[in-house]
């Protein structure tokens, strides 16, 4: 089987937000997509091990980010690869409070969806997290937002090991 097939299939690059009695945290993710339009609905997959599993599971809420082409790696490797149990991820960065109360990155965002979540599916070492979308918007309408496959070939980025898309042979 040659896993770099999957290295084909498109994706995007997040912000994940979420959580819960004065904790926040966030974290790259490659996996957000659209299920429904009626109602509208989205979902996430978000490796177990990572602390903003722990607060959308807690919390039943998470908001996403959608990040520009411009966005910095200085950025991406802040909350792609540095663990919100060690520092404050959201020092120095523009957030505001979403309508469910989790911060939404405005940073190099060109818009964000804030879910409820509805329902979650048990995938090994990711849980996929359901949600209901009450709020989403577009910050800059003039940005291109940025692909995975950008996030690779430009900008010389890889993938962290809780990465669901994570492959051996990127060491």
């Amino acid at each position: 089987m040659n896993t770099s097939a999957f290295r084909k299939i498109s994706y995007g690059l997040y912000i994940i937000t979420s959580g819960r009695e004065g904790r926040f945290n966030g974290q790259i993710a490659n996996t957000v997509f659209q299920v429904t339009s009626e109602p509208p609905t989205v979902a996430v997959s978000i490796n177990k091990q990572n602390f903003t599993h722990e607060h959308i599971r807690a919390s039943g809420r998470f908001a996403a980010s959608i990040l520009s082409e411009a966005a910095p790696m200085t950025m991406i490797g802040r909350f792609g690869f540095k663990c919100g149990r060690d520092i404050d991820k959201f020092e120095g960065i523009g957030v505001r409070t979403g309508k469910t109360g989790v911060p939404v990155v405005t940073d190099h965002a060109v818009a964000f969806v804030e879910a409820e979540v509805t329902d979650e599916m048990d995938c090994g070492t990711h849980t996929i997290f359901l949600g209901r979308v009450v709020e989403c918007d577009v910050l800059d309408a003039q940005a291109e937002p940025m692909t995975y496959a950008h996030y690779h070939r430009v900008k010389g980025g890889k993938a962290p090991k809780t990465a669901p898309t994570y492959l051996k042979e990127e060491i």
